[in-house]
């Protein structure tokens, strides 16, 4: 990590002291500063995915018209946001874009406002109002978009710290210790809210969260360095002509980088099985808490209960990871990856067999599938880091094209995350889920337990027929024995 030693600076002595401060206590300095901004993220981002589609839904009491316009327009913007604020971050002569920690610094507060547009109603909504439409739409799209802004940074610097392959384990390890941290958000949330119905409490203890979330992502900002940015910062000392002549360039260069990127193999394959990935995690996100209710009787599971199952679907897969640094020295990512498929696909066809009226085992297949895809996607960062050096070495960059690679996968995978709420909405309304969801409990008792029936086959059938699909697109990925490479290329 890049340090100002300068003795004018005292932003430089500072920074200084506080790295001597770590490393006297065993800490290494810049994966805890790369972990900080994980760990505020992952207080926001799983409260945000888990909580705003029952929100809207239930709540604000958003039409299906309305959601499904909101979701479109979200699904274009993320898909969209992805690339051009890669390309921005790795060809930009703007510090506040090209520098991974200050894209971070000056972003972590917007990102942190951003996660608090949704929870604050801006009337009192009645049902099928437009503003609640017009309202999900912004809230979206305002923090997918400093959430791009702040996390593709975050991912070039995984990339960029070190290309070590025990190194980035260390960031990996860190940073799954910050997210087992971040995660807690949403058990804290659900025990004092209780699971959202007392909203005043909720909504106070979301702009608690957003405030502590920006403190952390700013230490990152301040603490953390890319070994590329010391060159960047010196090219954006360039002169007049050369910028002009680059800014004529900046559309031929972008469709040549693009292309590079594109037309390799191990990132298509890469990309098509993280789409389902992406999926999968939307899918359980955003409907976990609707399956349980609905699914799971109260008095077999109170309140309390389903909070800490719903929290332990948000803290366990750190705890998975953390548990698997030595499998991961030892096998590497992409068997376990193969592995987490496998598994999967198996447990759901197990409790398809087993059938619905088996409550416990239902609830521990659904926490279960919550830490095995949100532990397998924590993983997603080596892959792309290694894809990433292979670009690097095959076109001989001076720097790395992290944000753009990151940002192109997420143009093609962002767009699953609103596929999956509206693909599911769509079905629930098709057995009167939207009549049936604030219903009491002894109406219409056969369109009940049609509802129920169908929220049994999508819980059983979906994560098996996308583990399917994923075990076919990640078998031929290539890179497979990275963890078996010390150095891949020279750590500047």
């Amino acid at each position: 990590m890049a340090v100002d030693e300068n003795p004018a600076s005292g932003m430089g002595f500072r920074r200084m002291n506080v790295i001597r401060y770590l490393i006297h206590f065993g800490v290494n300095p810049a994966a805890l500063a790369y972990a900080m901004t994980t760990l505020g993220s992952a207080m926001i981002n799983n409260i945000f995915s888990f909580y705003y589609v029952k929100l809207f839904l239930n709540k604000y009491k958003i039409s299906e018209g309305a959601f499904h316009q909101s979701q479109v327009v979200y699904m274009v913007w993320n898909a969209v946001n992805d690339p051009l604020f890669g390309y921005l971050q790795d060809n930009s002569r703007v510090p506040c874009c090209s520098q991974r920690r200050l894209s971070i610094l000056y972003g972590a507060p917007l990102y942190s406002l951003a996660f608090l547009l949704a929870w604050f109603p801006w009337r009192s909504y009645a049902p099928d109002d437009w503003l609640s439409g017009l309202h999900l739409m912004v809230a979206l799209c305002a923090f997918d978009g400093m959430l791009t802004f702040v996390l593709l940074a975050q991912c070039a610097l995984f990339a960029e710290i070190s290309s070590n392959h025990k190194n980035r384990l260390r960031l990996v390890k860190y940073s799954q210790v910050a997210s087992l941290i971040g995660s807690s958000s949403v058990l804290f949330c659900g025990v004092v809210s209780r699971n959202m119905e007392d909203f005043t409490a909720f909504q106070a203890f979301t702009v608690l969260i957003a405030i502590l979330s920006c403190v952390c992502m700013l230490y990152t900002g301040f603490h953390s360095e890319s070994h590329f940015d010391n060159a960047k910062e010196s090219d954006s000392l360039m002169s007049v002509e050369e910028t002009s002549h680059q800014s004529a360039c900046s559309f031929s260069m972008l469709k040549t980088l693009m292309w590079q990127i594109l037309t390799n193999r191990d990132f298509q394959l890469f990309v098509l099985m993280n789409f389902f990935q992406v999926f999968i995690l939307a899918f359980f996100n955003n409907f976990t808490m609707i399956f349980t209710e609905h699914l799971i009787p109260p008095d077999v599971l109170p309140s309390l209960a389903k909070s800490i199952m719903y929290g332990a679907g948000f803290i366990c897969p750190q705890l998975l990871v953390l548990s698997c640094q030595s499998l991961l020295h030892g096998l590497g990512y992409y068997r376990i990856i193969l592995f987490t498929f496998c598994l999967e696909a198996g447990m759901a066809a197990i409790m398809l067999v087993l059938g619905p009226q088996h409550y416990y085992f239902l609830a521990f297949f659904l926490s279960v599938n919550m830490v095995i895809i949100q532990a397998s996607f924590s993983l997603f960062g080596l892959p792309l880091a290694d894809i990433i050096d292979t670009d690097m070495q095959n076109y001989k960059r001076s720097s790395p094209l992290s944000s753009m690679v990151f940002g192109t996968n997420a143009l093609f995978t962002k767009p699953a995350q609103s596929l999956a709420p509206m693909i599911v909405l769509s079905i629930l309304n098709q057995f009167e889920y939207e009549k049936l969801k604030d219903a009491g409990i002894d109406s219409n008792p056969s369109a009940r337990e049609s509802l129920r029936s169908i929220m049994f086959y999508l819980v059983c059938l979906v994560p098996m027929c996308v583990a399917a699909v994923q075990v076919l697109a990640w078998k031929p990925f290539s890179i497979r024995n990275s963890h078996t490479v010390d150095i891949k290329y020279i750590d500047n």
